[in-house]
């Protein structure tokens, strides 16, 4: 076994930082629509959670916004003209595209890839496998600079697999890590793989809300990792209708300990008996659940517990739980995170968060960040420029308090200004990053 940590990319918040509600299922999303968002604000939240951890020992990495409005987007469905007219034409015609062009949603890092581990990959490489995300239209355009992303972060290809996509159809719809949970007894010992899917391929999904992640889809992604001791149990369909589109919204996990909602899994016990027998031999999994009657799934879903980052920090004992500010606002969330402390359980501290901006979209801390282990030629062979430190955190603040707005109202996002603003800041971001020549489309355009 080598030595390994778990590693944070973090995903910086975009320009177009907006509330649209393009995110059906996401309640967050839905209720906040056509609010005033704050992207400077938004930004700056997010650099100050990946400070705060870098300062407790936890290496963090910076993944970089998309380019929005994404114009090649709307040309390729027959927008025509100079990018200023392809923006006014889209939002004159056709709002809806045009809103779905202009999300910063890369910024939610968790459904950016699915990570195996080199102490679970056949090969002995860690793999990444960047989410297709087809259930949203306004995700589905990330994909490909994803994978640009991930291969400038991880460029050594023989300690670095990042794979293409899977196929985009809803027989391989996939979103991420958010839905996958690693158990171990220490991170770079071998681990259980937990990939959480909420419907078959073939299976008619008649609920409200989209199951936007399929069996098939985790079951190709461990194929292509070949990633060891995989368990595949389905999501609850209560879950699911309470507005839990994600696994991670309901559930979180590290080393040993699972930390769940009684809602989270359709089949609770076979779950646990699967990854019992999967950890066999290798550690004891803990298993630490929350029941309906402590806080009910409304709760759940305005606290986001268990959207929380659930950390191994150096010299401390048990786990640090870092929830959202909305969980210690949340009377009964707050009253199960103290109950977690005093229980002598594997918890052992609760921190907060405020990163309000993005949770009125639906996103938690947990959401902000894709978990990469590394040992430590992994780490050192991964861009250091991406690397986030005292140093990087005051450039990066003071760009993003220069190049971001801190008033965004959803008619704004039409504005032919802001798309020239966008651009120059990622111009600029380009360089602080070492992301190299062409990194984004525009770029590479002229």
């Amino acid at each position: 076994m080598s030595f390994a940590v778990e590693a944070n990319c973090d995903g910086l918040v975009g320009p177009t930082h907006s509330y649209v509600g393009l995110s059906p299922g996401n309640i967050a999303s839905q209720v906040n629509a056509g609010q005033v968002s704050d992207p400077r604000a938004a930004v700056l939240e997010g650099l100050s959670k990946m400070r705060r951890l870098a300062d407790w020992g936890v290496p963090q990495f910076v993944l970089p916004p998309h380019e929005r409005p994404a114009v090649g987007f709307l040309k390729s469905i027959g927008f025509a003209g100079s990018d200023s007219e392809v923006i006014e034409g889209a939002w004159k015609t056709a709002p809806a595209l045009a809103a779905a062009a202009c999300s910063a949603s890369p910024m939610w890092a968790a459904n950016a890839a699915t990570v195996t581990p080199s102490a679970d990959a056949a090969d002995g490489r860690v793999h990444l496998t960047p989410a297709n995300l087809l259930t949203n239209l306004h995700r589905s355009l990330e994909g490909p600079q994803t994978v640009r992303s991930l291969r400038r972060l991880f460029p050594d290809e023989t300690r670095f697999a990042v794979h293409d996509p899977l196929p985009a159809q809803p027989h391989f719809a996939d979103e991420g890590a958010a839905n996958h949970v690693r158990l171990c007894a220490e991170h770079g010992a071998p681990g259980v793989n937990l990939f959480v899917w909420g419907r078959e391929a073939w299976e008619h999904w008649s609920s409200a809300y989209p199951a936007r992640q399929t069996r098939e889809a985790f079951e190709a992604i461990q194929r292509r990792h070949a990633a060891a001791r995989a368990v595949f149990p389905r999501q609850g369909r209560r879950a699911i209708a309470g507005g839990a589109f994600h696994n991670d919204v309901v559930c979180v996990g590290t080393r040993e300990t699972l930390f769940f909602h009684e809602a989270a899994f359709e089949d609770r016990a076979g779950m646990e008996d699967g990854v019992r027998r999967a950890a066999e031999g290798l550690f004891e999994p803990v298993f630490v659940e929350v029941s309906e009657a402590d806080l009910p799934i409304e709760d759940l879903v305005k606290s986001y517990l268990f959207n929380s980052q659930l950390l191994v920090l150096p010299g401390e004992d048990r786990l640090v739980l870092l929830a959202p500010g909305e969980t210690r606002d949340n009377p009964r969330a707050r009253a199960v995170a103290e109950r977690l402390v005093v229980s002598n359980g594997p918890i052992g501290r609760v921190e907060y968060a405020d990163v309000r901006q993005s949770m009125r979209n639906g996103g938690g801390p947990a959401c902000l960040r894709l978990r990469v282990v590394l040992t430590d030629d992994e780490l050192t062979a991964a861009n250091q420029a991406q690397r986030f430190d005292a140093a990087l955190h005051e450039r990066l603040a003071d760009w993003g308090t220069r190049r971001y707005r801190d008033r965004l109202a959803p008619t704004d996002l039409t504005d032919p200004a802001l798309l020239v603003e966008s651009r120059e800041a990622l111009d600029e971001l380009t360089a602080i990053l070492d992301l190299g020549g062409g990194f984004y489309p525009f770029q590479r355009d002229g």
